[in-house]
């Protein structure tokens, strides 16, 4: 698998997001994948918002959640979208004093720059993958997640097959899209590389014309940290959303 981050100007807010890419990208081969920071996702929607003060700040975080718990003072553990981020995905890095939220729909916007790029560049097989970056639990450093994309399977399933002394496997599944997303996240860096936008050659993955949203995730009664969600009450506040 071959990883290329590409080095762009600035992303305006507003602009055009196909026309920024196939500006960076003039070419791309059957069989890629392309990975897109949500951040330039977001701003091509418009989803910015200066903040007044801290207090405001709180206010934008918890409406952009489905369940938000304050861990540190301006930092919250939320769910977003179905999966555990830090302040909703709210970002005023690279921002030039605005917060940046998530994209809207984050698997509509892949599907969407799909559709576009295909007829553009000609192609059947291509990925698109949309990119950010959280943290894990005891672990340092940020690390790149899918929080949406289209044109393949995101999750590998080993369930019933052997492993290599004829064990069937019972558990073991693999996320194909957040695996791609740490590599491509990696290699685009997280400070002044300016390189939003990552071409993925040559990965293992099943192209696809429809995928399943909701393969990535885990309903939190069934989930391995479930004791965890026991004690915040987690699943019983995604219920009630």
């Amino acid at each position: 698998m071959n990883v290329s981050a590409i080095r762009t100007r600035v992303f305006k807010e507003k602009e055009d997001l196909i026309a920024f890419i196939t500006a960076h990208v003039p070419k791309l081969r059957d069989g890629a994948v392309l990975a897109v920071t949500s951040k330039i996702v977001a701003l091509s929607e418009g989803r910015t918002i200066v903040p007044k003060n801290k207090k405001a700040k709180e206010k934008i975080i918890r409406a952009e959640s489905e369940w938000a718990v304050e861990s540190y003072p301006g930092w919250w553990l939320t769910i977003k979208d179905g999966t555990f981020v830090i302040n909703a995905g709210v970002d005023d890095s690279n921002a030039d004093g605005k917060m940046v939220l998530l994209p809207r729909n984050s698997y509509r916007s892949a599907e969407k720059i799909r559709t576009e790029l295909r007829k553009i560049y000609r192609i059947k097989k291509l990925g698109v993958l949309i990119t950010d970056s959280r943290v894990a639990p005891l672990r340092k450093g940020v690390f790149g997640m899918a929080l949406g994309y289209a044109g393949f399977k995101g999750l590998r399933d080993y369930r019933g097959k052997p492993d290599i002394f004829g064990r069937a496997l019972k558990v073991t599944q693999v996320g194909v899209a957040d695996s791609l997303a740490a590599a491509a996240a990696l290699m685009m860096g997280e400070g002044k590389e300016q390189q939003p936008l990552a071409v993925i050659k040559d990965a293992r993955v099943e192209f696809c014309d429809k995928i399943n949203k909701s393969e990535l995730l885990v309903n939190p009664e069934e989930d391995i940290f479930r004791p965890l969600f026991i004690k915040s009450k987690l699943g019983e506040r995604r219920k009630s959303h």
